[in-house]
């Protein structure tokens, strides 16, 4: 279990149950909640956009549940956080490893991070939780905070 991943999300940028049809638009959304809360510029949901056209995270895992982690650069973002979209149903990412080849992803993790090194930390917090399929399961099925909080916790 990726242990305090949930304290680097304000429970207001979790959405659950996203019906989006496509990457970009739930890129959007998320990239909405992090803006109202205060963590990122009117310039990131843009700028993620563009960086997944050309460095694609969708991330086959092999498991029911595939998950992307989009994100962009320091200067798009006011605070570090992280939001959270569980989607009603999978929307197509390009592969991070194979971009021309589309991935159905059903969790993306938004990551706004204004520090290059926390990045990393942050990037291996969240392969920790997505490689457990109990986790990255008990996500897809959430529907509350609390179901977020004690698989991320």
């Amino acid at each position: 279990m990726a242990l305090g991943l949930v304290a680097h999300m304000d429970p207001q940028a979790i959405a659950l149950g996203i019906d989006a049809q496509s990457s970009e638009q739930a890129i959007r959304l998320l990239a909405g909640k992090l803006e109202a809360l205060g963590y990122v510029k009117p310039s990131y949901a843009d700028a993620v956009v563009k960086r997944e056209a050309s460095m694609p995270t969708g991330l086959p895992l092999g498991q029911a549940v595939n998950v992307a982690i989009p994100h962009t650069d320091p200067q798009h973002v006011i605070k570090p956080g992280v939001a959270l979209g569980v989607l009603s149903r999978p929307v197509d990412f390009a592969n991070m490893e194979e971009p021309d080849e589309a991935v159905p992803v059903g969790v993306v993790f938004l990551l706004a991070i204004n520090d290059k090194d926390k990045q990393i930390d942050m990037l291996q917090e969240i392969m920790e939780a997505i490689q457990d399929p109990a986790t990255l399961g008990g996500l897809a099925r959430a529907r509350t905070f609390g179901e977020v909080r004690s698989l991320l916790g």
